[in-house]
Order: C-alpha cells, then structure tokens, then sequence
C-alpha cells in the first residue's frame, strides 16, 4: 500500500467491526473525527493519538502540538500527554536528550503534564518515531464534533495553508529547493513556519469557543486542505462549496510547491483550523481573532448534501479535487 491514511473506503470497513455497546462512549471512532470523548463519573475526557512520522527536525515538540491541536478542536483543554519513542540505532545520547527536552518545553508551554510513555531503541527504523497520546478535560457545553456542522454554516479557515508541509520540506530538502530555483530567504522564512505563523491552533480554538457560536471543528492535517474539507462535509452528512479565491495560500508555500511542482490544497495543513459557525457570527469571529494576532477568512459555506462538494475555482465550477495521499508523501516516496 501507498505511505499515507489508509482510504476511506477501507478505513469505513475497520471502523465498522469495532462494538458500540460502551454507554460510556461519548464519541467513538469515525471519519473525519480526530478525537475521542468518554463519561467518566460525570466529567468528560478527550483522547487523541497521533504519530509523528515524517519530520525528525523537532520531532518531539510536534508530537506535543499536533495532539493538543485535536483536543482543542473537540471544544476541550489539553492536560495530560503520554509519549512512546521508537529511536534508531544510530541515535546518540544528545539525541535523546533533545528529544526528551523538545517534549518537555512543548508541554510546558501548553501547561501540559508529561506522565508517561515507553522508550526504546528499535530494529529497522532509520529516524525517531514519537508516538503521543494527549488526554483533555472538556465541559459539555463546549463539546464540538467534526461532525457537527450545520447546513448554511458558514466555513472559516485561520492563519493559512499548509503551513506544516511547507516547513518540513524548508527543514528536510533544503538543497532540492535551491536547486529548483527558490531562494535561500524564503526556505529560512519557511522553516520558521513551526512557530510563526506556528502549528498550534490551541487558541484559535479557545477564541472561537469563547466568542461565537461554534457548530464544529477541525484541524486539515494529512491531505492538506481539501481533505480536511471534504471530512468535516462527511462527517456531518452535507455538502459543501468553497471558493479557492478566497484560500489564504501563504507566499512562501506557494513558491515552494510551485517549484516541487507540488499543489498546496492537498499538502500536509497543520496550523490551520477550520470553523463552521452562522455566518451572521462570522464578523465576530475574524474581529476577535485579529485581536490576538490571528488572522483568518471566510472560504465557503455547508451546504445540502444533494449538492456535493464543490470548487468555485480559476477555470469554474467543479468537484472539490480528492487527494488520496499526501503531497508531502508523495514528494518524498518520489524523491528518496
């Protein structure tokens, strides 16, 4: 099979053998859904597990931001981490002190608990692998899903794409860029990606929750853009139509994918949150993002399923484009 998500199709039919008979499941797994809810006595958990797999350049920081992304994409706050490292046996010592202080820094930024984990040097690997396990408090009324979205909502993107992919590939093929004609200003500007505009949509969360009326929702990781798009309509049973005019597409991603001949709506999209609300409270939402240095922009809206999903794009109208892998995936397979 190809490096990336499993498909759909195939995902729907493992998810699909798994029992339901747990009342104390609040939310279990689906598509589109990147996190778990559960009832215990009373209070609601969030639970999310994410590898980090394609960056060994602050591979244990990311572990640590892209599990708390999805806990605050459920509406709840990120309180305890657990963390798994499989390590190669070329690691050194430093190494895995960096690692373990990248982890650390993350969470404490986060106010996060590190109370866990397993470490071990593994056959057959040739980078760390960090597998986290975040654990979140959620109140109920803040509960959100992916799966949420109401039709009508109006679809708001913060920050811009793809911030992740585009910093993995500044930090890790720095001299294919030069050599296919990009700047050494721009691939510095890039790797600085991680934190500004930075990966984390925690507070993008927070505000939305606390100023407006969220519906749902969710982070575009893996596939970029339009698959986080196209998993929120499924998740909720709808349709929806955005207008790629109005994609905040950053300047230096747009340089870098021209130049790897890569498209930056199906590239790896950590950094970005997407928000369905009424659209009556979309002004609400960019005023008060843009007073905490965030900005963002309304890029569609849900729809009736009946009417798919759909691109208003440079040459018309046409179906929301699918990408059954990762640019970022497909551009290192191709280029080992």
């Amino acid at each position: 099979m190809e490096v990336g998500k499993l498909p759909h199709s195939l995902l729907e039919k493992l998810l699909a053998k798994i029992p339901t008979s747990d009342p104390s499941v609040v939310l279990g797994p689906k598509i589109g859904e990147d996190a778990a809810v559960v009832s215990v006595g009373g209070n609601l958990v969030v639970a999310k597990s994410d590898p980090i797999t394609f960056a060994t350049a602050n591979a244990g920081w990311y572990a640590v931001q892209i599990n708390a992304n999805d806990i605050a994409c459920a509406g709840g706050v990120p309180k305890w981490f657990l963390a798994t490292l499989l390590l190669p046996e070329s690691i050194e010592q430093p190494e895995c002190e960096a690692l373990f202080s990248e982890i650390i820094d993350s969470c404490t930024q986060l106010n996060v608990s590190l109370i866990g984990g397993h470490t071990e040097v593994t056959l057959g690997i040739d980078r760390p692998i960090i597998l986290g396990t975040m654990l979140g408090e959620v109140e109920a009324k803040n509960l959100t899903y992916t799966g949420k979205a109401q039709e009508g909502d109006s679809i708001v993107l913060t920050k811009g794409i793809s911030i992740e992919g585009t910093s993995i590939l500044a930090r890790e093929r720095p001299q294919e860029l030069l050599d296919s004609g990009v700047s050494q200003n721009i691939i510095d500007r890039s790797t600085q990606y991680l934190t500004n505009p930075g990966i984390s949509v925690v507070l993008d969360a927070k505000i939305a929750l606390e100023s407006v009326r969220v519906h749902s929702m969710h982070d575009p990781t893996e596939g970029g853009l339009f698959t986080g798009l196209a998993e929120i309509a499924k998740a909720s049973s709808l349709g929806l139509a955005v207008e790629e005019g109005s994609i905040p597409v950053l300047p230096e991603t747009e340089q870098i994918c021209m130049a790897l001949g890569l498209n930056p709506f199906g590239l790896l999209a950590s950094g970005a949150l997407l928000v369905t609300l009424p659209s009556e409270d979309v002004p609400t939402l960019l005023n008060e993002l843009e007073t905490h240095g965030i900005l963002a922009w309304e890029i569609g809206q849900i729809i009736a399923p009946e009417e798919g999903l759909v691109l208003f794009g440079r040459t018309g109208e046409e179906v929301l484009p699918e990408f059954s892998r990762d640019e970022l995936a497909s551009y290192l397979a191709s280029h080992p």
